[in-house]
């Protein structure tokens, strides 16, 4: 069974795709191949055989409530995915084996920066996180949904993909109505890992914020702009202001246009993915750098997820795939990175994806 079931931010209610006939999800070669496109797409940080680009096409789309008990219980029942089975805990030489190799990558992609090669890099990294307890992924979704109300939260299953579980604060594309919608998300700041600080509407003040953030914000915008202007009639910039994602703090800036001919969105979208937001500048070498580079391969992390062209409305909800984990028999791999500049260092960044990585596992 191919399926998927999101919950956009600020909304009680969730949806359901499945593919219950005979048949894959369709598999895309490029990103300009998703204009005219219908379904649930699942899109990894550069596409390969090994992590295509995938559209599901649903014969079921159904929807419930995230505070419902009882439509839980039976949305994990008609699924009927296994518990993930618990483990025993990493070894404290593992976890100083993971820090390692970020320090290696750290060095190497800082020297980069040093050498005047790029504008920008983003170093992520994952590491596995054994069970603590036997749960079942569809709790986990329904978990995240009442713990992040702001954030786009999606359980997606496939042959191909793996199983999915992410909570992501990044709009990549959205298109309701007539207006389109795009963010620029940059820099980061802990706001506090207490249900009390993460229930807090408070949030910094520009004037709070570090050069380096600053500077981070200013690159993503920037090029966000440029993406869109080639494209979009009647563009509105907003921002920067900072925002609240979970136990962090962000920085961002909203781009509200119009689409000249909506025939462009798959060349839009090729356009912005990946953004300096979770790849770099200038965009190609970054990518391929960080491809022969990073010590674990991204797979679908920092890549981008959601409903496109779906419904009677044909809304697209587009998100950049962060704060994510893949769903494994005996554990959970979680990712995160961090975009670094010549101010950065490593004890900063490292501590960066240590925060990032607790909108996961404080579900566990």
């Amino acid at each position: 069974m191919n399926f998927a079931i999101y919950r956009l931010p600020h909304n009680e209610g969730a949806t359901t795709l499945v593919r219950q006939s005979a048949g894959q999800p369709s598999l895309l070669r490029g990103i300009t191949e998703l204009s005219g496109q219908s379904g649930f797409c699942m899109a990894p940080f550069v596409a390969d055989a090994d992590t295509p680009i995938i559209i599901i096409r649903p014969d079921a789309v159904d929807s419930f409530q995230v505070y419902d008990d009882d439509s839980c219980r039976l949305l994990a029942d008609t699924l009927r995915l296994p518990d993930v089975e618990a483990g025993e805990p990493l070894s404290v030489q593992k976890r100083a084996g993971n820090r390692r190799k970020y320090n290696i990558d750290f060095a190497n992609f800082y020297a980069q920066l040093q050498q005047h090669r790029f504008e920008k890099l983003v170093l992520a990294r994952s590491a596995f996180e054994p069970a603590p307890r036997c749960v079942n992924p569809v709790a986990l979704f329904v978990e995240a949904c009442r713990r992040y109300p702001r954030l786009f939260v999606a359980l997606v299953g496939t042959e191909q993909t793996g199983l999915w579980l992410v909570a992501t604060p990044e709009v990549l594309i959205e298109h309701t109505d007539s207006f389109w919608h795009t963010i620029a998300l940059a820099g980061t700041m802990f706001g506090g890992s207490s249900p009390r600080a993460i229930a807090d509407d408070r949030v910094p003040s520009i004037s709070q914020w570090s050069g380096k953030d600053l500077t981070e914000q200013q690159i993503v915008s920037t090029y966000v702009a440029k993406c869109v202007q080639r494209y979009a009639g009647d563009l509105r910039i907003e921002g920067p202001r900072s925002v609240r994602a979970a136990n962090l703090f962000h920085l961002r800036t909203d781009f509200t246009f119009t689409l000249n001919d909506s025939a462009q969105i798959g060349q839009l979208l090729s356009d912005l993915h990946p953004t300096p937001a979770v790849c770099g500048l200038p965009k190609r070498e970054a990518r391929d750098f960080i491809m022969a580079n990073e010590h674990e391969p991204r797979g679908y992390y920092s890549g981008f997820l959601g409903p496109i062209a779906l419904g009677q409305k044909q809304a697209t909800h587009l998100y950049v795939t962060l704060r994510c984990m893949n769903i494994l028999h005996s554990g959970y791999r979680l990712y995160a990175g961090g975009g670094l500049l010549p101010q950065s260092s490593v004890e900063s960044e490292w501590q960066e994806t240590e925060n990032k990585m607790a909108t996961m596992r404080n579900l566990l």
